[in-house]
């Protein structure tokens, strides 16, 4: 298990039965966010604050970076007391990056980073990390985008975007042409497809969904009324699945709704069935 954490130690290695390992990125990082191992082993993650996307070893040997750090490229955005007040100062899309939230590759090897605190757009990059294109502008039409948080690749290359604010994950090609759109979350975070086919969702207000691939809902852990103390979720962030099917979810309780999950910020659920 790899988990991103916004500590002196930005990322976490753990066994599968939640024994710490190793970290790395130490003095790195202004604030690692969202991250993804490929299939040739390798650990890419966003650093929002940073403006930046890197690419290491497993073991924590930098390889490359994308990105110029410390330098956001112009959107209008400007940090606001809350989120969404920040979201709002977005005027334009704009060339990468200004606080990007995450990163994918596709079976050809090329980077697809969503840019979203502090931009709204999709960026495709070739193996080296030269820029191919991109594409989003801040709005709720289709291909437009209010966060888009978190991006996946799925077995046919097409593009999954979650868009927070607008409570939707829309569907691309690799190509940036729009398919469809999913609809009827409360601020999806994550989305992560397993080698079943069934999509996991994180939703930051406070549950999970998991669907069928043509989008059927399959089922949905909800906390929403729960005392903070007792709720399975509060802030749920992001989302994984293993190769036995167990569910691992990581929380941003303590920033989203000041409070402190301790020990159950990550919370794995073992498969059953």
């Amino acid at each position: 298990m790899f988990i991103v954490n916004r500590s002196e130690r930005p990322v976490m290695v753990f066994d599968r039965d939640g024994h710490f390992l190793y970290s790395f990125g130490e003095g790195f990082f202004k604030r690692a966010h969202g991250s993804y191992i490929s299939r040739d082993g390798l650990f890419y993650c966003t650093d929002d604050e940073g403006h930046t996307v890197s690419k290491f070893t497993l073991d924590g040997k930098l390889l490359s970076t994308i990105g110029q750090p410390g330098k956001a490229s112009d959107t209008g955005y400007e940090k606001k007391p809350t989120m969404s007040e920040s979201i709002a100062t977005i005027v334009r899309g704009a060339p990468p990056f200004n606080r990007p939230t995450g990163a994918a590759l596709n079976s050809e090897g090329e980077i697809f980073v969503s840019d979203g605190y502090g931009n709204a757009r999709i960026h495709k990059f070739n193996p080296e990390g030269d820029l191919l294109l991109s594409w989003g502008e801040p709005g709720s039409k289709p291909g437009q985008f209010r966060l888009p948080h978190s991006v996946w690749i799925d077995k046919e290359d097409r593009v999954w975007i979650t868009d927070w604010q607008n409570n939707r994950i829309q569907i691309f090609s690799d190509q940036g042409e729009f398919l469809e759109e999913w609809t009827d979350f409360a601020g999806p975070s994550d989305v992560f497809i397993d080698k079943e086919g069934k999509v996991y969702v994180s939703e930051e207000e406070w549950r999970i969904s998991i669907l069928d691939d043509k989008g059927k809902l399959l089922g949905r852990w909800d906390s929403k009324g729960e005392p903070l103390e007792k709720a399975t979720f509060v802030a749920p962030h992001t989302i994984a699945v293993d190769s036995h099917g167990d569910i691992y979810v990581g929380e941003v309780s303590l920033a989203y709704r000041s409070f402190d999950k301790g020990p159950r910020t990550i919370q794995k659920f073992a498969r059953t069935t």
